[in-house]
């Protein structure tokens, strides 16, 4: 059961669906610590289908582990079509989708997941956009000293 999991994840890692930013998004939400290192945002695009404002596209950038990117990449997809309050009453173990249950200690990626898209339907609406576009750009350091971030150049070597 382990090894399907760890296969899915690697799958659903190798072409994560729905990363990166959405300009034309009508609600963000933005959940984690940049003192544990697990963040993640996630943007809505609406639309009317049926009389019903249904979720049109879902995108999301993580910082953290790679099941916490797995399970991001499957919610957005999950997530198309859905009702806002379908949406909402999701559980971190449906948003997984083909991933299937995660194991105990990754428990937390999913419902960082889960936060983070209860936090977009709170209807938060995207922020216009700035000099800090992406999740990276709102790291800021531990105000307790212990933990530095450090942007990596890429011209940088061992």
């Amino acid at each position: 059961m382990k090894e399907e999991f760890e296969d899915r994840a690697r799958e659903a890692l190798v072409q994560p669906k729905n990363v990166g930013e959405m300009i034309d998004a009508d609600s963000v939400g933005t959940v984690g610590s940049p003192d544990c290192g697990d963040m993640l945002r996630m943007w809505l695009k609406f639309t009317e289908k049926d009389g019903k404002k249904v979720i049109d596209r879902a995108s999301f950038q993580a910082f953290g582990c790679q099941t916490a990117i797995a399970v991001a990449s499957m919610a957005t997809e999950l997530l198309k079509g859905k009702t806002p309050e379908e949406a909402r009453n999701l559980k971190p173990n449906e948003l997984s989708g083909d991933l299937g249950p995660l194991p105990p200690m990754k428990i937390h990626c999913g419902q960082l997941v889960e936060q983070a898209l209860k936090s977009a339907l709170d209807g938060k609406e995207a922020p216009a956009k700035s000099p800090v576009e992406t999740l990276a750009g709102n790291l800021q350091p531990a105000s307790n000293g212990k933990i530095k971030i450090v942007p990596l150049d890429e011209t940088a070597s061992d």
